[in-house]
C-alpha cells in the first residue's frame, strides 16, 4: 500500500491553499481531486470578489480570516503579477430601517479591522457612481477582484515548486481508521485505489460533509449537514452603468443581488439565493427578479439589456432559522479522529480568506497534529 505524510481531499481554491502553505515545510503532500481538473466547482463558478470583511460577526472566522486573506491577497498579487483590480466598494441604502443597518455594519467592519470605511450620503455617491441614486452609503476601498482561475494556479504552481502531488480523476469512496492514521480507499483514473495517511484534511467544498460520514462522524449531530445553495448572475450588455462594485444592504438570506465589474469593466448582477437537491450550473432565475432588484439603487437598470449569465453553488451549512454559521475548519481528535482535519461550509468569503486559511491549516497541523 502507499503512504503519505498529508492527504488533502478536494483540489478547489481552499484545498489548494492548504496544499501549497503545507507544503512549504513537509514532504510527502497529496490532493485528491475526483474530477478532470482543479477547481471545477464552487471555486471556478463565483464573481471573483475580494471581500473586505464588513460582513461577519466579530470573532468569527469567517471575520478573521477574510480580513486577513484581503490583505494577503493583494500582496500575492502584487508579489506574482496576478491580475486585480482594488475598485472599492459602495453598500447602500434607501430608507430609514436600511440606513439603520448600513451604521450597524460600518461599526461591525471598524470592530473586525477593515480600514478606510466611510458613510457617504446621496450627493457623494453620485460623485462615485452618477447613476446610484440612493439615501446612504458605506464606502470600502479594500474591496477588490481577481480572476478565480489566476489564484488557483498561483497556488498550484507553489505545490509543483514543493514537489508536492495533485491526483486528478481521484475520488476517495471509503475512509477507515487505524493504527497509522487513516487508509483512504477510492477510484484513480479508473482503477481502484488505497493509500494509508497519517493525517487527513477534509477540503472537498460541497461534499465535505459526505466525507466527514465516510470518516464515521455523526454529521447530523455535529452539525455538519451542507445544503446546496445556488445563486445565478445576469450580465449587463454595453457600456458598464458603474465602475465600482455596488451591494444592497444584506438581509439574512444573505448579501443580496449586487453589481460586480469584472477585470474587463463588464458588470455582473448576482448572485440570488435558492436551495437545490443537486448540482446543476444552469441559470433558473428570471430577468425580471434580477431587474427588480436593482432599480431599488440603479433606477436606469430598466433601459439597459441584461442576460443570463453564469451560476454557482455554495456549501451552506444547515441552520434552524437560517442563522448565521461560521467556517468549520476543526481539528477532530476530541471526535476520536487525531490526525483528521475538517474545513465543511466554506463559502464566502472563502477565496478571499483562502490564503489565510492556509496558514490556519498549517499552524494547526504543525502545532496540535505532526508527529
Amino acid at each position: 500500500m502507499e503512504k503519505a505524510k498529508i492527504v488533502i481531499i478536494g483540489a478547489g481554491i481552499i484545498g489548494l491553499a492548504v496544499a501549497a502553505e503545507l507544503s512549504n515545510s513537509n514532504d510527502s503532500v497529496y490532493v485528491f481531486e475526483k474530477n478532470r481538473r482543479t477547481g471545477l466547482e464552487t471555486s471556478s463558478h463565483n464573481s471573483g470578489v475580494i471581500h473586505s470583511g464588513i460582513h461577519y460577526p466579530r470573532g468569527s472566522l469567517k471575520a478573521e480570516l477574510c480580513v486577513k486573506g484581503n490583505s494577503m491577497i493583494y500582496e500575492l498579487c502584487k508579489d506574482y503579477g496576478i491580475p486585480f483590480k482594488k475598485l472599492g466598494k459602495l453598500t447602500v441604502a434607501v430608507g430609514d430601517d436600511e440606513i439603520r443597518e448600513l451604521e450597524r455594519l460600518r461599526k461591525n467592519g471598524e470592530d473586525n479591522g477593515v480600514e478606510g470605511l466611510k458613510l457617504l450620503d446621496t450627493d457623494e455617491v453620485r460623485k462615485l457612481e452618477p447613476d446610484i441614486i440612493v439615501d446612504r452609503a458605506i464606502y470600502t476601498p479594500s474591496t477588490g477582484i481577481i480572476e478565480p482561475e489566476d489564484l488557483m494556479n498561483h497556488f498550484l504552481t507553489k505545490i509543483q515548486k514543493n514537489r508536492a502531488t495533485v491526483a486528478i480523476e481521484t475520488e476517495i469512496t471509503h475512509i477507515k481508521k487505524n493504527d497509522d492514521g487513516y487508509e483512504l480507499i477510492g477510484i484513480s483514473v479508473g482503477e481502484r485505489f488505497s493509500v494509508q495517511a497519517e493525517t487527513v484534511i477534509n477540503c472537498s467544498g460541497l461534499y465535505a460533509d459526505r466525507v466527514a460520514a465516510m470518516a464515521g462522524m455523526d454529521i447530523e449531530k455535529l452539525g455538519y449537514r451542507i445544503r446546496l445553495c445556488k445563486g445565478d448572475y445576469f450580465r449587463i450588455s454595453g457600456k458598464p452603468p458603474v465602475k465600482m462594485l455596488v451591494y444592497p444592504v444584506p438581509t439574512r438570506d444573505g448579501l443580496g443581488i449586487h453589481m460586480t465589474p469584472d477585470l474587463s469593466g463588464s458588470v455582473r448582477l448576482g448572485p440570488n439565493t435558492y436551495f437545490v437537491d443537486g448540482i446543476d450550473y444552469k441559470v433558473e432565475s428570471s430577468e425580471r427578479e434580477f431587474r427588480d432588484a436593482v432599480k431599488r439603487y440603479l433606477p436606469s437598470v430598466v433601459s439597459y439589456n441584461i442576460h443570463p449569465d453564469s451560476s454557482g453553488i455554495r456549501p451552506k451549512l444547515k441552520s434552524q432559522d437560517n442563522s448565521f454559521r461560521d467556517f468549520i475548519i476543526k481539528h477532530e481528535e476530541d471526535n476520536g479522529l487525531p490526525g483528521f482535519v475538517n474545513l465543511i461550509g466554506i463559502e464566502s468569503p472563502g477565496l478571499t480568506a483562502s490564503p489565510a486559511i492556509g496558514v490556519y491549516v498549517a499552524d494547526m497541523y504543525e502545532n496540535d497534529i505532526k508527529r
